[in-house]
């Protein structure tokens, strides 16, 4: 006579490794913020300052990006070139940076 039986029940464990991957990624998380509050600030440069201080001295209006030298152009000419060219690139005026505008004869 045979008698088969069933294999034995393994027992559920719980699953410490979804666990692991949780508290991992809770520690990162945790140092990503600790470094981000007290992170070190960079060096600057003494060019850098040199720039800073150049800039200080001479206040450009918010969102301009510096100064513009126009070459036989009037101003009202200059500023209808700007606002065609940032019509046709799509972006605001106040991401595109005019260095000089010059009358081409």
């Amino acid at each position: 006579m045979l008698i088969l039986s069933a294999p034995p029940q393994a027992t559920t464990q719980p699953d410490y490794i979804a666990l692991a991957m949780v508290l991992v990624l809770a520690v990162i998380v945790a140092v990503m913020a600790i470094r981000k509050r007290f992170g070190s600030k960079k060096a600057v440069t003494p060019v850098a300052e040199a720039s800073v201080a150049a800039t200080a001295s001479s206040p450009t209006a918010p969102g301009s990006a510096g100064t513009l030298k126009l070459h036989d152009v009037e101003p009202k000419t200059a500023a209808m070139l700007m606002a065609i060219a940032a019509d046709k690139t799509g972006k605001p005026l106040n991401e595109l940076r005019f260095i000089s505008i010059k009358e081409v004869k």
